[in-house]
């Protein structure tokens, strides 16, 4: 995609083979240097029957499905939860399987898992607030596992199982061929933890004013683990990064709750008429029709409700089809409004929002809106959303998706106010948790292994969602610039690491992958080839599970952009963008005019300044002064006088050449050669600004192919009848450069500001002597005897 220079009359077409005689040639490198071009031949898995080289499914490509009918009751009393539930499992492998493996995520919580084993120890030195020392405290004797129970067959025979952890093996009475099913069941319970104590995607929260709890359930019930055509079982265990690995399936869930909790969950609801009241009915009549979101549990109804004691239970029934997870939440705090948003290209969506009074005044303006904006969106970059429901819930959780629900936490302040930040955060945790729909409840990665896949994906399409909100949308990730601090800094692995071994998760998953994404599109492959490669992987992915080789390979399918060099560097590596500019050096064809090569070096010789010493000798006595008879023909001779030798020379030169070369050699082009060099490792696009001495500009678009031969440096013929007054490298920062200092020429002024402080008080500026004890006491308190901390180098990580 190289953008001309500058448009050249025929008869100059000759002057393109001149770099080489003007010695531009690309610099020569060693032998030690990185083939950053070489295809991903040996880091991407064989293309197969399953997965096509082209990134597609292929003709023998096949996934299993579970199908999940649970029955859960809430205790409100104890904050615990018991349940039961059958499960039909559909072996579409082409392999015979002895045993199923279940994900029981409610162990983490338990005291001995391997997640409260494995956690590193605090910077105690820092020091600890009171909450977070007695949640430290409590974390170790409080139990939050699952009791398994009453494991049996479809014919109730008892089922052999044994726990690992965060997984349990169920042991097959006799293998399950390819094709079968086999269905079976069990109870589990579990107490539910405090999520604002102990963290985590679930948990509830108690609301002190009023005495009431907030329930937002996750991994709440044992699932089965995926088994998959690239790894077997991924049975990885739950550590508290790498999320969920889950098979598709149909889904009826009960939930009993407290007859004035109101209950928002996974799927359509089964008995309305059981559970809401009629005028709660007749609101999400209205709400079919409506232009905005229509309240269908008010505020005042929903304060009234947290003052009142539950008469008995209800038994909330939802259905679910093809989802890969369900999650729900409860509260008779909740505040519920509601939307049926027609989706361009798909069903009608109903668009809802949960949420307690403590979130009023920024939830009601904002919630429904930004998951009706989101649905919007993310359809036009990917596919129609396919689900009947989308919600967004308020409770404990910061962040958290699932299949057609999602937990988002940002709040007012207590008098109802709140800031700028509060607002976009709420609007970008809505938009990203809801676009969690598309990444991965339906383009269904391996979150266990590939935390990029989801979330990388998905905070690049949240970032052209924000972009079409409203202009100057302050988007924390995305932009290019953005990203260089991390980048540039060791603490950092590729990102093709796995989701437990990631260091700066959010840099790394999120805010990395996504900027890579953008800059595909805006500078590598354009906008129109990327969004189609990118619609047409998300749509042959619809429903089933990618590898990060299906996205690499369908990006480059469908976009016909070659991007081994790309995948290679962004996500196997962690190089840096660093180009500089290292010099611009202008060369113009010598006419062979004497009239005017001397001319010009004359007008040269004159510009040179005079040295001290010449300028303070000229005031001296000269000794030829009194004889003039020394001064002869060589003093006064000048080497740059136009001899008539000269000129016949010059006559004859252009007597033995044609009209075309005349003219060559009477041209005033320019040639400028600008020398770019890589010191950031990463190969990117070499991007130009040329401004001239008339004040006009050309861009100068060089792909990244420009770097195929591996070398440090680069060199570019730029070639103009204008003269060159400045150049500017990146200068819309698209490419992640991380020292713009070296990205003008000629070089810039930097500016600085100093900071003029109070008065420092006496004792507490440098002091050698007072620094060189306490080096030598933290020496001591280290060696052995020294009562040292064991964990304080883990500690600051």
């Amino acid at each position: 995609m190289t953008q001309p220079t500058l448009p050249l009359r025929p008869l100059l077409a000759v002057l393109f083979a001149l770099p080489l005689a003007l010695g531009v040639a690309l610099s020569a490198g060693g032998d030690d240097r990185v083939d950053r071009f070489a295809q991903l031949r040996e880091e991407l898995p064989s293309p197969s029957s399953y997965r096509t080289a082209s990134g597609a499914p292929g003709h023998e490509y096949w996934q299993q499905q579970v199908d999940y009918r649970i029955e859960v009751e809430l205790d409100d009393e104890r904050q615990a939860i018991r349940g039961s539930e059958r499960i039909t499992y559909h072996n579409n492998s082409p392999d015979a399987l002895t045993y199923l493996w279940l994900q029981v995520e409610p162990n983490f919580f338990a005291p001995q898992s391997h997640a409260v084993a494995t956690t590193l120890a605090p910077n105690l030195d820092a020091g600890m607030t009171f909450e977070a020392t007695r949640a430290l405290l409590e974390r170790r004797t409080f139990d939050g596992g699952a009791k398994i129970s009453n494991l049996k067959g479809a014919g109730g025979e008892p089922l052999d199982f044994a726990l690992v952890d965060t997984t349990m093996r169920v042991d097959l009475p006799a293998p399950l061929k390819s094709g079968e099913s086999f269905e079976f069941s069990l109870d589990w319970a579990y107490a539910i933890s405090d999520q604002r104590k102990f963290g985590g995607r679930s948990g509830w929260e108690f609301f002190e004013d009023d005495g009431n709890y907030l329930y937002e359930m996750a991994h709440w019930f044992p699932r089965l683990c995926a088994y998959t055509d690239y790894t077997g079982w991924q049975n990885k265990e739950f550590l508290g990064r790498g999320e969920f690995t889950l098979e598709f399936g149909d889904y009826v869930v009960s939930i009993t709750a407290p007859d004035d909790h109101v209950v928002a969950s996974t799927g359509v609801l089964q008995n309305p008429d059981e559970v809401l009241l009629p005028v709660w009915r007749e609101r999400l009549a209205l709400a079919e029709t409506s232009e905005t979101p229509v309240l269908i549990v008010t505020r005042d109804e929903a304060e009234a409700n947290e003052s009142t004691a539950p008469e008995g239970t209800k038994t909330w029934t939802f259905a679910a089809e093809n989802v890969r997870d369900f999650a729900w939440a409860s509260s008779r705090k909740f505040i519920w409004d509601a939307k049926l948003h027609e989706i361009e290209g798909g069903d009608p969506v109903w668009a809802m929002s949960y949420w307690p009074k403590e979130g009023h005044e920024l939830w009601e303006p904002y919630s429904t809106h930004s998951v009706i904006h989101t649905l919007n969106a993310y359809g036009k970059y990917t596919f129609p959303y396919p689900y009947p429901v989308a919600i967004s819930v308020n409770g404990p959780v910061g962040g958290m998706e699932y299949p057609m629900i999602c937990f988002n936490g940002p709040r007012p302040a207590k008098d109802g106010t709140y800031t700028a930040r509060s607002k976009y955060g709420l609007i970008s945790v809505i938009i990203h948790e809801v676009g969690h729909n598309w990444f991965p409840m339906i383009v269904n990665s391996d979150e266990r292994q590939w935390t990029w896949m989801d979330e990388g994906l998905n905070t690049y399409v949240q970032f052209l969602a924000e972009s079409e909100w409203e202009d100057d949308y302050p988007s924390r990730r995305g932009e290019p610039g953005k990203m260089t601090g991390y980048m540039t800094s060791t603490n950092q692995v590729p990102i093709m690491t796995n989701s437990e071994s990631i260091l700066q998760f959010g840099n790394n998953a999120y805010g990395k992958p996504a900027t890579a994404l953008n800059i595909l599109r805006e500078t590598i492959v354009g906008r129109e080839l990327f969004d189609f490669a990118f619609k047409e992987y998300s749509r042959r992915w619809m429903f089933k599970r990618p590898e990060p080789a299906d996205l690499f390979r369908t990006l480059e399918d469908a976009s016909g952009v070659d991007l081994d060099w790309f995948w290679r560097g962004w996500f196997y590596s962690t190089d840096h963008t660093d180009l500089a500019l290292m010099g611009v050096t202008r060369y113009r064809i010598d006419s062979q005019d004497p009239e005017a090569e001397k001319g010009r070096r004359r007008a040269a010789r004159e510009a040179e300044p005079t040295t001290l010493s010449e300028a303070r000798n000229r005031d001296l006595p000269k000794y030829v002064a009194d004889f003039p008879e020394l001064v002869d023909f060589y003093n006064t001779y000048d080497e740059l006088d136009v001899t008539p030798g000269d000129v016949r020379k010059y006559e004859k030169l252009l007597e033995s050449r044609d009209e075309s070369q005349q003219e060559l050699l009477r041209s005033e082009l320019n040639f400028f050669v600008i020398e770019v060099a890589n010191q950031g490792g990463l190969v990117m696009p070499v991007i130009l600004d040329l401004e001239f001495t008339d004040g006009s500009h050309e861009a100068l678009r060089i792909p990244a192919e420009i770097w195929r031969s591996n070398d440090p440096t680069i060199k570019k013929l730029v070639i103009s009848e204008k003269g060159l007054a400045r150049v500017q490298l990146d200068p819309n920062r698209e490419t992640a450069d991380a020292d713009l200092s070296d990205n003008v020429w000629p070089p810039e002024m930097e500016e600085r500001t100093i900071r003029l402080n109070p008065e420092v008080r006496r004792g507490s500026g440098p002091n050698p002597m007072r620094d060189a004890q306490k080096e030598a006491d933290k020496l001591k308190r280290r060696s052995p005897g020294g009562g040292a901390d064991a964990t304080e180098g883990d500690g600051g990580r």
